[in-house]
């Protein structure tokens, strides 16, 4: 019973408190009130496609619409070719044939919220990557219609986080407030990087942990993320995502909210 009881603390104080802190935070906030009165134009936050003639492979991401959007954001790949006019973005939806190429400006707004740049890849090394990122796009099993559960999974955030995996060159991980980068189908999932260097186990996608260079130290609960970042200092708070350390935030972090 003792344990019990510590346990329901420690879940309480390390995921429920943070959690309805940020859907405290989010309710006050101006929002539309539904997918036809939101922004969905294109932000800026991207440069003009031939202002670098450079290939570059993006991943973004901005808060999603709704309550939602207290605990995730939705993710995207944005790839362009070196001596490209245009973008090509490739994101997964809830409705219709999930996986979905140019829908959407390259960098355009999620329900109203401006998105920001979790990791870029330029130069040679994007154009060396190329190739297998569109091979893992092509390769991700659930993009056919009804292949879409917005919790625990497989959603937007799961077709990206298997894109990053399937090319763990790219080394990105997607923001801890990713809902759903965690998911596996089953009840138990094992997977690791090629060298071992991160590890990760799920059940079910409802409960997991994962540990390495990439992911730090996380702890996993009904798609909330705790943890810490190693590399780069800083907390993972559920609802929050990432707080640092010290001021040295990435554009992406600094679009964190902050209460």
């Amino acid at each position: 019973m003792r344990f019990f009881k510590r346990t329901l603390l420690f879940i309480t104080l390390v995921f429920i408190l943070p959690a309805f802190a940020s859907l405290a935070w989010w309710a006050i906030q101006d929002r539309p009130g539904s997918w036809r009165s939101a922004d969905w134009s294109a932000s800026g936050v991207l440069p003009h496609a031939t202002d670098d003639p450079r290939a570059a492979i993006y991943v973004m991401a901005a808060r999603t619409g709704g309550m939602k959007g207290a605990l995730s954001v939705h993710s995207w790949l944005v790839l362009k070719r070196a001596d490209a006019s245009s973008y090509d973005r490739y994101d997964k939806v809830g409705w219709g044939s999930p996986v979905r190429r140019n829908a959407y400006p390259a960098d355009g707004r999620w329900y109203s919220n401006t998105p920001y740049v979790v990791a870029a890849i330029t130069g040679e090394e994007a154009e060396r990557l190329m190739p297998q990122v569109e091979a893992a796009i092509a390769s991700y099993p659930f993009s056919q219609r009804g292949d879409y559960g917005i919790w625990p999974g497989p959603n937007s955030n799961s077709f990206t986080a298997h894109v990053l995996r399937s090319v763990p060159d790219l080394d990105i991980a997607l923001p801890p407030t990713a809902v759903g980068r965690d998911y596996r189908p089953g009840l138990f999932a094992f997977d690791h990087t090629p060298d071992w260097s991160d590890v990760h186990v799920s059940l079910g996608g409802l409960a997991g942990i994962a540990a390495g260079l990439r992911s730090g130290f996380e702890l996993h609960f009904l798609g909330l993320v705790a943890g810490l970042d190693l590399r780069r200092p800083a907390l993972k708070v559920p609802g929050f995502g990432r707080v640092e350390v010290w001021p040295s935030a990435t554009a992406g972090e600094k679009a964190a909210p902050a209460i």
